[in-house]
């Protein structure tokens, strides 16, 4: 049980890591909130259905198109980087972007067959004007790809490295 524990942390941070290589490298937001769930997925749960890249990489996309979606035509020029006033329009624009990109990506990731939860923090990242530019919203999504290929290649050899041990 303890080795469990260790080997999904350490596994989680050293996916997080080359995301945090990458932003640092190209000074772009490659990490941010609901990457970090979908990194302890895969960390857990190494080969299991939750894993998928179809499921990983469709439910982010649908949460940023529709965040984005949400965001250009609700609340375009809010942000909540603070809070608005009570009662405020502001304040208005931006609880009904996040309500309604839930409701879009709910229901997308339904239809779709890319149930996967974190995807619902990446809709409100964007939909509440936090990484909400259609270049952000592209780099949500190539941060996705760029940490379930990571993982695969990980697991692939560790396959590979498993047969070559046996043989």
């Amino acid at each position: 049980m303890n080795r469990r524990r260790i080997g999904t942390s350490l596994y989680a941070s050293v996916l997080f890591t080359v995301l945090g290589l990458v932003a640092w490298l190209t000074g772009q937001p490659f990490i941010f909130p609901s990457l970090g769930p979908s990194a302890f997925i895969l960390a857990f749960d190494r080969r299991g259905e939750r894993t998928s890249t179809y499921r990983i990489v469709g439910s982010h996309f649908i949460g940023a198109v529709a965040g984005l979606l949400a965001y250009t035509l609700i609340a375009d020029g809010v942000s909540l980087t603070s809070t608005p006033a009570g009662l405020s329009s502001d304040g208005l624009r931006l609880a009904a972007s996040g309500v309604v990109s839930i409701a879009v990506t709910s229901w997308g990731m339904i239809a779709t067959d890319t149930n996967h939860a974190p995807a619902c923090a990446t809709t409100l990242i964007v939909s509440l004007g936090l990484l909400s530019t259609p270049r952000q919203a592209a780099t949500i999504v190539v941060s996705v790809v760029i940490l379930v290929e990571v993982h695969r290649a990980f697991v692939a050899g560790f396959d590979r490295m498993k047969r070559y041990l046996e043989s």
